[in-house]
């Protein structure tokens, strides 16, 4: 895992996901690309440096809305699986490196993250790994989850 380069930036805006996951699609536009150069995006490549995914921390992690305040005391994880790994059960191991690597830059701390509710192999997946849910929002058409992981 290491900080996330131009390159990498622009590989990752162009994943496209199937419906209804075409919903996590982006745009590769320079302001996308100056977000994920911000310091908090990082690559996660498999063992033949092939790029596996994305995750960020702090705001960059958060859904902007007008009903659920963000409090203190979280690290926010926000992550991204390439397209074609998605689906196949690959979700446990990406999803626990990511969560090792966070812990080694921050320590162990309570984590929090959020995702749309219509995810189900997210949400199975972090509730898998010990996330529980803690509230719900709707910003536009959307639903999100926001989930917790408390750390004692």
């Amino acid at each position: 895992m290491e900080k996330l380069n131009a390159d990498v930036a622009r590989d990752i805006l162009s994943w496209r996901y199937e419906q209804p996951y075409d919903f996590y699609n982006n745009e590769q536009t320079p302001e996308a690309i100056s977000e994920m150069l911000a310091d908090s995006y990082f690559s996660v490549f498999d063992d033949n440096k092939e790029l596996v995914g994305f995750f960020c921390t702090g705001s960059s992690a958060q859904v902007p809305n007008e009903s659920y305040t963000y409090s203190q005391g979280f690290i926010d994880i926000g992550l991204g699986m390439r397209p074609e790994f998605t689906g196949q059960g690959n979700g446990t191991l990406f999803f626990t490196a990511v969560l090792s690597q966070i812990d080694t830059m921050v320590g162990k701390s309570s984590k929090r993250l959020t995702v749309a509710k219509f995810n189900d192999r997210a949400i199975q997946l972090y509730e898998k790994l010990g996330f529980s849910r803690e509230a719900e929002f709707v910003k536009g058409s959307t639903v999100f989850i926001v989930m917790v992981k408390v750390e004692a």
